[in-house]
């Protein structure tokens, strides 16, 4: 098992700089904002020979009310997990009470700690450490999280120190690939509430306030043999409701996690009476991404059955061109309809990720054209001669023919229902691309024979004179 690292300390210390350091990523939010990570947030790294799963958590405070308890709660949790905890500290603000009440409770939690003095670019590193030594930390490094200085040194000695209870066992790396979903939707659908109900565990902050989540969060898990990646995005506004500038990053990072994602999951409020513009502009991201997607109706519970079948009607009408996305109808909080909607997930994934045959995929487009044969351009009928598979998620199957840029929308439709039809494709958009075989005989002129050239000239002697007598 690869060793667990977790990251805590005060607002605003550098948890989420160290983070993006160690994972070398841009997976975590950094702004110089205290408070901008509120749920606990996993990513992965290698320092040489050693590779560990880092945990980057909400600031420590003093409020065990309301949104910082809970912050307070998943950074606790991290703890429980962690196999070695890096305390991290501001050595430009230098030491305070926070700081204080911190590293006692840490000490009572038993674990392996590490005091790490962040931001100590251009500082005597003797004067600022000296005046964190009131804190009684055996192991104390002085590093820049932003300019990479001294974390190499600091990851060598946590792993010495780790080494000296138990050696960690690597991870076997040849398992199968993780499967990354992404739970994306307008702030306060439910999101954050849905990914605990999967984990079965209060995993992510779930509070009655849109933009709780403001970053994209991951979380491995793993159902059966398989092993998967839960990402919840933060909820995306209209453009024109963005204001501040964390939640313009926030959105860009929803949208990263989308294209990132292998299935991407989109929440709906059905108490909103269906299906919004926003949700719309959301869903069209996700299609041009090419992301295999299921759709969860949520916070069905509580509805009669005439706004129930006033949405289904709604969803129903705006939502015909993507007939091959599932909806499920589903209530996050108590759990109605959440296992079948993760069945869809799976038979979405699958489906994007089936390796298609030539004789196969020719097979059906010849019968396709059989039953409804593509119409004529210029008075040519248009030849469509064989398929072949150009990728997976989405599936992209690629039709060889003549005049195929004359094609009509209409006709790519009729041929994508067919292929998803015929091939049980579910939960995926299909990309179909065509080529237009090349004329062998263009650029080449006609070279006509004495025979011909006589003909051609008794040929125009006739019509002119038929001409001249009407």
């Amino acid at each position: 098992m690869k060793p667990v690292i977790a990251l805590v300390g005060l607002p605003n210390v550098g948890k989420s700089t160290l983070f993006n350091r160690l994972t070398r990523t841009r997976d975590a939010l950094v702004a110089d904002q205290p408070g901008l990570t509120r749920d606990r947030n996993y990513g992965e790294g290698k320092m040489g020979p050693h590779p560990y799963i880092v945990v980057d958590t909400g600031g420590l405070g003093d409020s065990k009310k309301g949104i910082d308890g809970l912050m307070m709660d998943q950074a606790m949790v991290a703890i429980d997990e962690a196999d070695a905890v890096l305390f991290l500290v501001d050595g430009r603000a230098g030491l305070s009470a926070g700081d204080k009440t911190i590293a006692d409770r840490l000490r009572r939690t038993g674990k392996s700690l590490m005091l790490v003095i962040n931001k100590a670019e251009g500082r005597d590193v003797e004067l600022i450490s000296s005046e964190f030594y009131e804190l009684a930390y055996a192991n104390t490094v002085v590093i820049s999280a932003a300019h990479g200085e001294g974390v190499s040194d600091m990851m060598t000695e946590v792993f010495e120190q780790m080494l000296k209870t138990e050696a960690p066992e690597e991870e076997d790396e040849d398992g199968p690939r993780s499967i990354k979903i992404a739970i994306s939707g307008r702030p306060n659908v439910g999101k954050s509430t849905l990914v605990n109900r999967i984990l079965k565990e209060d995993r992510v902050l779930a509070f009655d306030r849109p933009g709780t989540t403001r970053d994209s969060i991951r979380i491995p898990f793993q159902r059966g043999k398989q092993d998967y990646v839960l990402i919840d995005t933060a909820g995306m506004r209209r453009r024109s409701r963005v204001s501040e500038m964390v939640e313009k990053f926030s959105s860009i990072k929803a949208l990263q996690a989308i294209s990132e994602a292998d299935v991407a999951i989109l929440v709906i409020d059905a108490h909103a009476g269906g299906i919004s513009e926003q949700d719309t502009k959301i869903l069209g991201y996700v299609l041009e991404s090419g992301k295999a997607l299921v759709i969860a109706v949520n916070k069905w519970d509580g509805m009669d059955e005439y706004d129930q079948q006033r949405v289904k009607d709604e969803l129903q009408r705006r939502l015909s061109f993507i007939d091959f996305a599932e909806i499920h109808f589903i209530s996050a909080l108590k759990g109605r309809g959440v296992n079948e909607l993760f069945k869809s997930v799976e038979r979405a994934y699958h489906s994007a990720q089936m390796a298609l045959s030539t004789p196969q995929l020719t097979r059906i487009l010849a019968e396709a054209v059989a039953a409804h044969p593509p119409p004529a351009v210029h008075m040519r009928r248009i030849k469509l001669r064989y398929a072949h598979q150009g990728g997976h998620r989405p599936p992209r199957i690629v039709i060889h023919g003549n005049q195929t840029e004359g094609i009509p929308n209409s006709y790519v439709r009729y041929l994508e229902k067919t292929f998803r039809k015929q091939l049980k494709l579910e939960g995926t958009p299909i990309k179909i691309e065509f080529r237009t075989s090349d004329n062998p005989y263009k650029g080449r002129k006609n070279v006509l024979t004495d025979h011909q050239q006589d003909k051609r000239k008794r040929f125009k002697k006739f019509t002119t004179r038929r001409n001249k007598k009407h």
